[in-house]
């Protein structure tokens, strides 16, 4: 799936990851953070268990139940 990569600075020298499908728009109850656009048009496959390097897990469910996929709280990555 093409997509495009949205991060944001945590505390701790931390980031979140949002992923959302090429050439959409970030979703609405996510546009009050200050998301800056990192990659666009990145082929990922969203059929794997998870996306480690964007401290993310289960792709596929977020994208089909959210329309974007999200970094865990627990999964924020080191900058």
């Amino acid at each position: 799936m093409r997509v495009d990569i949205y991060r944001r600075p945590e505390t701790h020298h931390k980031l979140s990851y949002l992923v959302v499908p090429e050439g959409r728009a970030i979703p609405q109850e996510a546009t009050n953070v200050d998301w800056v656009s990192e990659k666009r048009g990145i082929d990922l496959d969203e059929s794997r268990s998870g996306w480690p390097d964007l401290g993310i897990d289960e792709p596929q469910r977020q994208l089909r139940e959210k329309g974007y996929a999200i970094t865990g709280v627990l999964h924020q990555v080191q900058e």
